[in-house]
């Protein structure tokens, strides 16, 4: 049995006060609720210590957005994993289409990414997904297909046993627009599928597989009822106390 994930992407929102005041507030809204839920918010880089503060005795964990794949260096304005654990994160988002598009990162560098994580012992989430062009052209599955390969380039099983990947489809992150339980469970399968094929059924059973975009507190609970989604990358509605914890409580 899997456990369901539920992690909020604040993106470019909150300040350290905004952040640590959402975190405590969250806190004490799960606080009688039972660990049968993994619940990961992601703040922006300046907020991730004092919000480890905050939760540190709480059932939430943190992840932080984003990740350098060196070590250390002459690289101006760039975290490397071994900082983001030091600050507290147990988990690092990578491959997030804004990165991608924004930022202009391929394969390989989130490969680089992925793999510079796991050497300092946070849990990627990886992010996956097509674009508006390529779901029209009937690509869908095919972006998916390259994407895996080449993020997880040489990996292992045992690399595989802490690695969440989030299924986020790039027209519908931020637009309103959800995937149908339906065609998101076609990808997720697709994955899962794929996972099995790479690394045994041993690790693609365990996976964790999530679904970002649009996710709100009115179709979480259809996109959880598909048998290969095991929760949600939120963003939008992650900065909303109410929408996250309805989120959370699908």
């Amino acid at each position: 049995m899997r456990k369901p994930v539920i992690a909020g992407n604040w993106k470019m929102h909150k300040t350290i006060g905004e952040s640590v005041d959402f975190a405590l507030r969250l806190n004490k809204e799960l606080a009688e609720r039972s660990a049968d839920t993994d619940v990961i918010i992601a703040p922006p880089f300046i907020a991730l210590r004092p919000v480890a503060e905050a939760i540190s005795s709480s059932v939430i964990h943190l992840a932080a957005q984003n990740l350098h794949d060196k070590t250390e260096g002459a690289f101006t304005g760039e975290v490397s994993a071994r900082m983001l654990a030091d600050a507290g994160c147990e988990y690092v988002i990578v491959g997030h289409s804004e990165r991608r598009i924004l930022f202009g990162e391929k394969d390989d560098f989130i490969c680089r990414k992925l793999r510079a994580a796991l050497s300092a012992g946070l849990r990627p989430i990886f992010c996956i997904g097509e674009t508006s062009e390529e779901r029209d052209a009937g690509k869908t599955l095919a972006v998916l297909g390259r994407q895996l390969k080449g993020g997880l380039n040489n990996f292992t099983a045992h690399d595989m046993g802490r690695v969440v990947i989030a299924y986020e489809p790039v027209w519908a992150i931020g637009t309103g627009k959800t995937a149908t339980p339906e065609a998101a469970q076609e990808a997720h399968r697709f994955v899962r599928t794929a996972m099995e094929r790479a690394f045994g059924k041993d690790i693609s059973s365990v996976l964790p597989i999530i679904y970002g975009g649009s996710v709100n507190p009115g179709n979480i609970g259809d996109l959880m009822a598909e048998p290969d989604i095991d929760g949600a990358l939120v963003g939008g509605a992650s900065l909303d106390i109410e929408s996250f914890t309805g989120i959370i409580r699908f």
